[in-house]
């Protein structure tokens, strides 16, 4: 477990010379191994989902896609490094580490499962699937840059329990079931990886002479793939020949087109957003407790900015800084490892290496880090949200979970109807939601439930948080925000419209806040939170979000500070920052 404790800045006395931070350290080979191949990973990820997912021609990925993501990372990584460097200048050290950044994970399956893929499934047109993701990521960007002036009032009043539930029920839907339905493809491949990451990012255990342990598996994985016959040989011959310069260049003509219909991309666009620049803050929050104190607004705005300049380029992709400072801090890590992880990145997407690097890595040795970064997302909701919150962590899961059922039960009663139709085209086979419903498949419930689930689930788990809390007014003011929402159609509807699904569910919201509103009038006692939630809150600069009762003590005084997972899984989607070699999985 890495000690991390704050550290005052001490200028350097008048007249002395300020310690030189150097470009390049020991500890800096550390942490760019540990980074660079998270990050590397992450794009071989994003480039096999746009291929293969969402089926977007092979010329606009390595054309335009990964050299938008490219210049991304490369500016990116070179701010964070002039950020690291200038406030070593500014405090006269030599061991100030810069943060980390690249794509972010959940973001990453987000805009390929929830925006582009349903759009392409009803289009059967990838080119205007990427226009809508490209959209997504630019509304991102917009949000996270306005986050920038007013993340902290946002995160004081929103309960963790919500923000993070939420993003639990995405990690537990749409990034773990479906790697976990390919490993289990291949499992004699994907189980000793899954092993040797969870051996080696959820306990102490480290390699022999400190190896990486994201890398290792990888390669223990792919010489499983490579001897046990799973790969093909000319399958790389055939990807060797993507390998091309392309530099990227603007693309304002597909994001414009992208954006002539930008309501139905608020619901997801808004809450992601949102849950982006709080976890930056978090993030901030983590390096400053391991001494670097970083000015919040220059991080958040590289985050945004990096959003909307990557998708005029082509990227959809919006970019995060990413959780594990402390873990590269302790590895030695200082703000080369940032320099060299932008620079081979960008290398890589400019030169078009990373199909080569699909055909030649089995996606079964891939998946397992995925399903672990879903393992970590999903736990960390319980690990920092206090446990009287759990049944909150729920109710946020529980929209995402019917919107992942929901697109399921549709993509099987689709591929049905098509299979019967080549069988016999004189058959016209229909399915309605009485048939389902009488097989208790409860479809049409599902997709009410499910319908802008990410901003669902955060006002469903802010409602049950408050209440769990006692905070009735603020569960009121909750239940009138989800009646607005859904009147509109933001959630618990197909599309954004006035009075959408016929007001029903705006008016059981509204009834929901008359019923809060009367415990209100009651005026009770709020919740005393108890020594841990406020150590908790402590350690790791969370404004504390259940009031004080007067005169109550503070437990926390006299307790010391929490440790163990949940501190190290705090602020984080990704893994714990005890991992000084390991690969931080995401950020945002």
């Amino acid at each position: 477990m890495i000690k991390i404790g704050n550290r005052s800045a001490q200028p350097s006395a008048a007249g002395s010379s300020a310690p030189s931070l150097p470009y390049w350290t020991r500890g800096d080979t550390n942490a760019f191994f540990g980074l660079g191949i998270n990050v590397l990973v992450n794009v071989i990820v994003l480039t096999s989902l746009c291929l293969f997912v969402v089926n977007i021609p092979k010329d606009e990925v390595f054309g335009a896609i990964l050299p938008a993501l490219g210049i991304a990372m490369l500016i990116g990584n070179l701010f964070y490094a002039y950020l690291g460097r200038r406030l070593a200048a500014k405090e006269g050290r030599d061991d100030v580490t810069a943060m980390p950044y690249g794509p972010s994970v959940p973001h990453m399956f987000i805009v390929v499962f929830v925006i582009m893929l349903p759009i392409y499934l009803k289009t059967k047109n990838p080119m205007q699937a990427w226009q809508a993701g490209l959209a997504w990521a630019f509304i991102i960007g917009i949000i996270v840059v306005i986050g920038a002036f007013v993340g902290p009032t946002i995160r004081r009043y929103a309960p963790r329990a919500a923000m993070l539930g939420t993003l639990a029920g995405i990690s537990i839907a749409f990034i773990s079931m479906r790697p976990a339905a390919q490993m289990w493809d291949a499992a004699w491949i994907a189980l000793p990886v899954f092993g040797l990451l969870l051996v080696g990012l959820l306990t102490d255990l480290k390699l022999p002479w400190n190896l990486p342990i994201g890398a290792v598996a990888l390669a223990v994985g792919t010489a499983i793939g490579w001897i046990g016959g799973f790969m093909d040989t000319p399958a790389v011959s055939e990807a060797a020949k993507d390998i091309a310069l392309s530099l990227p260049t603007f693309h304002f003509d597909r994001l414009l087109d992208g954006l002539r219909d930008i309501s139905p991309l608020l619901a997801t666009a808004i809450p992601l957003g949102v849950y982006n620049f709080t976890e930056g803050m978090t993030n901030v929050e983590s390096a400053a407790s391991a001494g670097d104190n970083y000015n919040l607004r220059p991080i958040l705005l590289a985050d945004g900015l990096g959003a909307i300049v990557g998708s005029a380029l082509g990227s959809p992709f919006p970019p995060a800084v990413y959780i594990g400072h402390p873990g590269w801090k302790s590895a030695g890590g200082r703000t080369g490892y940032s320099l060299a992880t932008g620079g081979v990145i960008a290398l890589l997407c400019f030169c078009g290496m990373f199909g080569l690097l699909g055909a030649v890595l089995p996606l079964p040795a891939i998946v397992p880090i995925l399903l672990y970064i879903g393992l970590l997302i999903g736990a960390q909701a319980f690990q920092v949200s206090p446990k009287a919150h759990g049944a909150a962590v729920i109710a946020a899961i529980i929209p995402n979970i019917a919107s992942w059922a929901a697109g399921l039960i549709d993509n099987t009663v689709t591929t049905a109807v098509g299979v019967a139709a080549n069988l016999d085209p004189a058959v016209k086979l229909t399915v309605t939601d009485a048939d389902l419903e009488g097989n208790s498949v409860l479809l049409h419930g599902l997709h009410l439930l499910g319908d802008g689930a990410v901003l669902a689930g955060l006002v469903l788990g802010s409602i049950v948080a408050f209440i769990i809390d006692k905070r009735f007014i603020s569960a009121t003011i909750a239940s009138v925000a989800g009646a607005g929402l859904a009147f509109i159609g933001l959630i618990h509807a197909e599309k954004v419209e006035w009075n959408a699904g016929g007001g029903q569910v705006a008016l059981g919201y509204l009834f929901l806040a008359v019923v809060c509103g009367i415990w209100a009038l009651t005026r009770p006692e709020p919740r005393i939170p108890d020594a841990e939630e406020i150590a908790l809150e402590r350690e790791h600069g969370i404004p504390a979000q259940t009031p004080r009762t007067p005169g109550h003590a503070d437990p926390a005084a006299t307790e010391p500070a929490a440790t163990g997972p949940a501190s190290a899984a705090a602020g984080s989607t990704a893994e714990p920052v005890a991992s000084a070699t390991a690969a931080p999985g995401s950020s945002a």
